[in-house]
């Protein structure tokens, strides 16, 4: 009989039978070196996978459902001390020359001294018959240089990190990782993408550092900086940036006070006119309205050469897109805004005819792929992302175009502009040149741009910009019941239903306010109603948009069902924290990966898995392949349900979207109008009249807290 009291026990793990996201709490099995056997271990134990050895100390437990089970206090992970655990380690492909066959051989030499003789006598296995010397040199490279990395990785993993951060860790410090981390674990923070102040405040818990320490609110308050800047904000007011950094640390505002102060000396945070600012972020503020202030200023632009050449009847134009046509020759910086149906593609298109008839350079782009790929089959002109017209550098982090080397076009045409933050609409106009004529097109009733600022609105405000909103739908586009209703939400009515005649819609709306049931519809709707009637394939032409991430009809929930249904079966995969990602699967890019030139937003499809070289391939708008090693998996999530944020400047032919109560932290009329303006030719609509009402009557709108609009004031009084 097994000590009831045996407070360590040791050993390889097999499986995780169940495991917290947070890693606060995990159930796994372990193969004991005591004995042999396996044993339920239940705790908090993170940072490690099946395969790795660990010590574990705590007590043993009789649990009333599940039987005996050893309760974990702590764990640090351990090198095997059993034959077959060392042959497993040294044969799993981590040492370059030690195979599952050479491993099997060492081991059988040396039996459970195997890690100590290569370690202290490495040159012994050299008598290894069977083990040449050239090979036994290359293996004996291959430990030495392994010995620090597997000891900062046993050390790391100690604190709960896991092995997906390890590597990055590694990749970034090298051997002085683990120092870096006892030193600091606040500075994982700022240099590890992927790991914020909770987690670092997580390791520096296990590391013993006074929670009141410098280092610690001087990462509290960079945190609390980058997370509202993550909201939409520019900036933060003192008293609310102090109060939000001492509830996160938990600490009074006197010792907040402190690390923001600490902060500002190491230049991680700005103050200016009473307001905190990420130190990027305020000299974005300031250099828009003086560059645009420039641009604007120009008597002499490149748009006063389009004139009508005759060819086309004014008749063909409303009083709203001929006004809009002409301004181009009025001013060198215009804005065309306007809901759907309302003509901004025929404005554009004739501008740039008129533009071609002057000869003038002419560069077309967009803030995301998709929204580039439709304004290029719009206009005919060749359009890129932001990124890719201002030749961005992710080794330096620096636009190729800038004040210095500015672009070399005439007529810069701009679209869907009211996803363009601050930074990148600060890189945009320093890369004009004056006397450039400036053409910006985006609907601002729109959600405002995921990144910080309402650059589309304060631009409008600041009167810089000669702009026309084209109010009038046209006929061809007044029978959409897509875009009647999206006015109708505009002007805060309630979406109409389609006449109960048989005739087929572009826009249904199913009123269901139960989120289970709302659930089932959204899944039928996806793989069997719409395919059938429609025509329409689910892994293509149909996408799922809703308010939240959480709850019933929020995007994990319904991502995971979808992917049961569209993508079933046990394919190549790969598992990323709870996330599992299959071949086959829709999946979107969560953040900005220079590197590889992919972008928030980005969506494409797993193509192929080589989980031997542990790398899988993901096609990006139909035909652009980018590689991703595993590790990097954290970097996409399923896109069969996406949020309607993730959306903007998006268009796909069918959406099908669940409005309910359970989203009322998100009900805004905005957020409802842009999900409907996302369908190109159906819309299917779930949800109850009230979540739908609650919806379009509320305009009231999460602050965002900026002074550009009075930075562009001050700019004006100045010249």
């Amino acid at each position: 009989m097994e000590d009831l009291f045996h407070n360590v026990i040791r050993g390889e793990v097999l499986h995780f039978v169940f495991e917290k996201p947070d890693g606060s709490y995990s159930v796994l099995r372990l193969k004991d070196e005591a004995d042999d056997r396996e044993k339920i271990v239940v705790g908090p134990i993170s940072g490690i996978g099946p395969g790795q050895c660990i010590e574990v100390s705590g007590r043993w437990d009789k649990h009333p459902e599940y039987g005996r089970q050893f309760k974990a206090a702590s764990f640090r992970p351990v090198l095997p001390s059993t034959q077959d655990g060392i042959i497993r380690f040294l044969g799993s492909g981590s040492i370059p020359g030690i195979g599952a066959k050479t491993a099997r051989l060492i081991v059988d030499t040396f039996g459970k001294e195997t890690l100590t003789i290569l370690e202290k006598f490495p040159t012994r296995i050299m008598d290894i018959p069977g083990i040449g010397k050239k090979k036994a040199a290359m293996i004996i490279k291959a430990w030495q240089e392994s010995s620090a990395l597997r000891d900062v990785y046993i050390f790391l993993q100690g604190l709960g990190i896991s092995q997906t951060y390890c590597r990055k860790l590694y990749a970034r410090y090298g051997a002085k990782a683990a120092d870096v981390v006892r030193a600091n674990p606040y500075k994982l923070a700022e240099d590890i993408d992927g790991i914020g102040f909770l987690k670092a405040d997580a390791i520096a818990q296990e590391l013993g550092i006074s929670p009141d320490s410098p280092e610690r609110m001087t990462a509290a308050a960079v945190f609390t900086m980058n997370k509202e800047t993550g909201n939409g904000h520019i900036c933060l007011p003192m008293n609310y940036f102090i109060r939000a950094v001492s509830e996160l640390a938990g600490q009074p505002e006197n010792i907040a006070v402190q690390g923001i102060e600490r902060a500002v000396f190491r230049k991680l945070i700005a103050i200016d006119r009473e307001m905190a600012y990420a130190p990027q972020l305020l000299r974005a503020e300031t250099t828009l309205p003086r560059v645009i202030n420039e641009l604007a200023a120009a008597e002499q632009f490149a748009g006063r050469r389009c004139l009508d050449d005759g060819r086309n009847s004014r008749m063909q134009f409303s009083s709203q897109q001929l006004l809009a046509v002409e301004r181009i020759r009025q001013s060198p910086l215009c804005i065309i805004t306007g809901g759907p149906g309302v003509g901004k593609t025929t404005v554009l298109g004739e501008i740039v005819r008129r533009a071609k008839k002057a000869d003038l350079r002419i560069a077309a782009a967009a803030p995301t792929g998709k929204a580039a790929k439709r304004m290029e089959e719009s206009t005919g002109l060749q359009a890129k992302t932001l990124h890719r017209l201002l030749v961005f550098d992710p080794a330096t982090g620096r636009f190729g175009y800038d004040d210095a080397n500015p672009l070399p076009c005439d007529l810069l045409i701009v679209d869907e502009v009211s996803m363009l933050d601050i930074l990148l609409a600060q890189a945009l106009f320093r890369a004009v040149k004056p006397g450039t004529s400036v053409l910006l097109v985006g609907d601002r009733d729109q959600l405002p741009s995921v990144g910080p600022g309402r650059v589309l609105n304060d631009l409008i405000a600041s009167g810089k910009f000669l702009t026309t909103e084209l109010t009038e739908v046209f006929r061809q586009s007044a029978g959409s019941r897509i875009i009647q209703n999206a006015h109708r939400i505009n002007r805060g009515q309630m979406p109409e239903r389609p006449p109960q005649d048989g005739q087929l819609s572009d826009f249904y709306w199913i009123e269901q306010e139960d989120p289970e049931k709302a659930l089932q519809l959204v899944l039928k709707s996806v793989c069997e109603r719409i395919p059938k009637r429609f025509r329409l394939n689910p892994m293509t032409d149909i996408q799922v948009l809703t308010p939240m991430n959480k709850g019933t009809c929020g995007t994990a929930e319904m991502n995971t069902r979808l992917q049961e249904l569209l993508n079933p079966g046990t394919k190549e995969c790969i598992r990323s924290g709870e996330r599992l990602f299959k071949q086959g699967d829709r999946v979107m890019q969560t953040s900005n990966n220079y590197d590889l030139q992919t972008f928030n937003g980005d969506q494409g499809i797993i193509e192929r898995i080589d989980a031997k070289k542990k790398k899988f391939t993901v096609l990006f708008d139909g035909d652009r392949p980018v590689e991703y090693g595993f590790e990097d998996a954290d970097q996409l999530t399923l896109s069969y349900a996406i949020t309607v944020h993730k959306s903007q400047g998006c268009e796909f032919p069918a959406v099908v979207l669940p409005i309910l109560s359970q989203h009322s932290i998100m009900l805004q009329r905005n957020l409802l109008y842009t999900a409907v303006t996302r369908a190109k030719k159906l819309l299917v609509l779930i949800g109850g009249r009230k979540a739908i009402y609650a919806a379009a009557c509320n305009t009231r709108q999460a602050p965002r807290y900026s002074l550009l609009a009075e930075r562009f004031q001050d700019t004006g009084k100045n010249d």
